[in-house]
């Protein structure tokens, strides 16, 4: 029984004594939590999921060629690489300063979260949310469709500002907006996690198709900075600031928001209730290398069982398993996932990496 629970029953417990004259038997039951939690297996599958679907999609999905620049574990440009498509343009590559950078942003950011944490400040997140929710879902659905039928993707509309543009694009985006907006209306209802998910899943698919690792140092460097983010805010952020930074701000302000980063399932089978949770990051960043993993093994030619995409997605795999693990040992309190998906992500590594 959590604490507040326990003061809840104590209140009421006592109220019913100052109306009792005689005396009072009281029996309290609490039930167990079930063993075999079926909803974080169910986040379990969704986590690995969203991260085999990205690796897979610009092959599967978007048809995209084999870039040659992944023949090595270290780029190399090309004769062309002054010229660019527009694909191109919309790849962003990592690298390692800006992996450094991105991590004490992203610290400086969470300690503003901690301190002003408000309705407000709440809100501002779930804007940004949804706008990439939208995003990310567009993008899904124009590239899933388009793949299905050829046609919609030769048709093309003339419009202010934007230029020539697809149909079917300008047709989804209000689709998109209307069910970033009934999740956001609805957020505090008993399904608005579907909704929640939905959105999540398609930014992350997104994120982790514009977003990538050129070799593997920069994903060393990256996940290494994460791993060390992820234990100072849970651990050894208490020892400074009394409580757990990264614990404080997931759970939200007292208002009753909370921050929409996140995939989440209910325990339905647990009498307590509540939610199985995990960050946007814990996904992202292995995400990066398993992804880039992936285009290694097309650009070099390797097999499914002698490169390594599979490998790294069963290091993810058993890393989250862990946490999960962890979680269930240490009574569920908080624990730094990155703690256990880094290191069985980063154990393989090339002889080639420059």
């Amino acid at each position: 029984m959590v604490d507040w629970q326990a003061e809840l029953v104590v209140e009421k417990l006592m109220a019913m004594l100052d109306l009792q004259a005689g005396d009072v038997e009281v029996q309290l039951y609490s039930p167990n939590r079930p063993v075999v939690d079926l909803s974080a297996c169910f986040l379990w599958i969704m986590a690995i999921g969203t991260i085999v679907c990205a690796s897979l999609w610009t092959e599967f999905v978007a048809c995209e060629q084999v870039d040659e620049r992944y023949n090595q574990l270290t780029r190399k440009d090309g004769p062309n690489s002054g010229t660019t498509n527009r694909e191109d343009k919309e790849i962003f590559e990592i690298s390692a300063k800006g992996a450094i950078v991105f991590i004490l942003v992203a610290s400086v950011f969470l300690l503003l979260l901690f301190y002003f944490m408000s309705s407000w400040f709440v809100w501002l997140l779930i804007v940004l949310f949804c706008i990439g929710g939208i995003e990310g879902m567009h993008v899904c659905l124009v590239t899933l469709l388009t793949r299905i039928c050829k046609d919609c993707g030769q048709k093309t509309v003339q419009l202010p500002f934007f230029g020539e543009v697809l149909t079917l694009s300008v047709l989804i985006v209000p689709f998109c907006t209307i069910f970033a907006i009934l999740w956001a209306v609805y957020r505090h209802a008993s399904f608005a996690w579907i909704g929640q998910d939905i959105l999540g899943i398609c930014l992350m698919i997104t994120v982790l198709q514009m977003a990538r690792l050129p070799n593997i140092r920069v994903a060393s460097a990256l996940l290494s900075a994460a791993f060390v983010y992820d234990v100072f805010w849970v651990f050894i952020s208490p020892l400074i600031f009394h409580e757990s930074v990264m614990i404080a701000v997931a759970r939200g302000d007292n208002s009753g928001e909370a921050i929409p980063m996140l995939l989440r399932i209910p325990r339905f089978f647990d009498p307590w209730g509540g939610y199985d949770m995990i960050g946007f990051g814990d996904i992202i960043f292995p995400g990066l290398l398993v992804a880039f993993s992936y285009r290694f093994d097309r650009a070099s030619k390797r097999g499914l069982f002698n490169g390594y995409f599979l490998w790294l997605t069963v290091g993810y795999a058993v890393g989250l398993f862990l946490t999960y693990l962890a979680l269930f040992l240490m009574d569920g309190h908080g624990q730094p996932a990155l703690l256990y998906l880094v290191p069985c992500t980063l154990v393989y590594r090339s002889d080639q990496a420059g």
